[in-house]
């Protein structure tokens, strides 16, 4: 059975991007057919493929706008063994267009319901807000939410508001939907700042939070810019290895 994921965070900079690419690219490493989805208008994680974003030809915004089955959209990095769903500019005018249509809020999940079954892991990574683009992604977001929390100063500003939003989705458009885990990302095991952050989210959030945590890294900063996962930039780096840990992770708390 396929697991859809929703990335997501309204605060932006917390590695939700980061997450989605690398933690699909060890899922895919462990023989998973895992799908990303952009639905983010500054198509980060299509550039992080090495994807120029101006130049994407059917691309998330079609399906989502323009009704194209989301299969035609679908890009494959054999040297990866990853599939992606692009986004393109045009996709920051979704929002409103959005607004008027039938159904808003189920668009993408009605554009992958054909694809359903194909795939092992969906993963999709949403903008840095709760516009209707990440509402539509926790609405198609059939297994939960993977939270990215930055372990620094006011990281748990604004949970209470993704949180509201997570209750009002599940109450009114999608009743299964659960928050898999919280992701502590960026941390410096210099600072006692980071260590705090951790030991808080732990202590209010408990089994919600994953046991793998993403430190700060060189590596996981400059492999985006190569068009690289962290798994064939730096394998052995600190962030390879968190990396591998959560998909892991991720994959024994799908199989109880």
């Amino acid at each position: 059975m396929t697991k859809i994921y929703a990335l997501a965070n309204q605060k932006g900079g917390v590695g939700k991007t980061t997450t989605a690419i690398n933690l699909g690219a060890y899922l895919a490493q462990a023989d998973q057919k895992v799908l990303i989805v952009d639905v983010d208008p500054q198509a980060n994680a299509t550039s992080s493929l090495g994807l120029n974003k101006h130049q994407i030809g059917t691309s998330i915004y079609d399906a989502l706008i323009q009704g194209t089955p989301l299969s035609r959209a679908i890009l494959r990095s054999p040297d990866l063994g990853l599939f992606l769903v692009p986004s393109s500019p045009m996709l920051a005018g979704a929002e409103v267009e959005l607004v008027s249509m039938l159904a808003r809020e189920y668009r993408l999940r009605d554009a992958l319901d054909p694809i359903y079954g194909r795939f092992d892991f969906v993963l999709i990574d949403c903008p840095p807000s709760l516009g209707l683009l990440t509402i539509n992604a926790l609405t198609a977001a059939r297994s939960g939410v993977i939270i990215p929390v930055q372990c620094e100063y006011l990281a748990l500003e604004g949970l209470t508001q993704l949180y509201q939003t997570i209750d009002l989705v599940r109450e009114r458009l999608n009743p299964d939907l659960t928050i898999r885990g919280l992701l502590m990302t960026m941390f410096d095991g210099r600072t006692n700042l980071a260590q705090q952050v951790e030991d808080e989210v732990r202590r209010h959030f408990g089994d919600q939070t994953f046991r793998a945590v993403i430190p700060r890294s060189v590596r996981l900063s400059e492999a985006p810019s190569h068009g690289q996962p962290i798994s064939t930039y730096a394998p052995r780096s600190s962030g390879a290895v968190a990396y591998e840990a959560l998909a892991h992770e991720l994959m024994a708390i799908d199989a109880c």
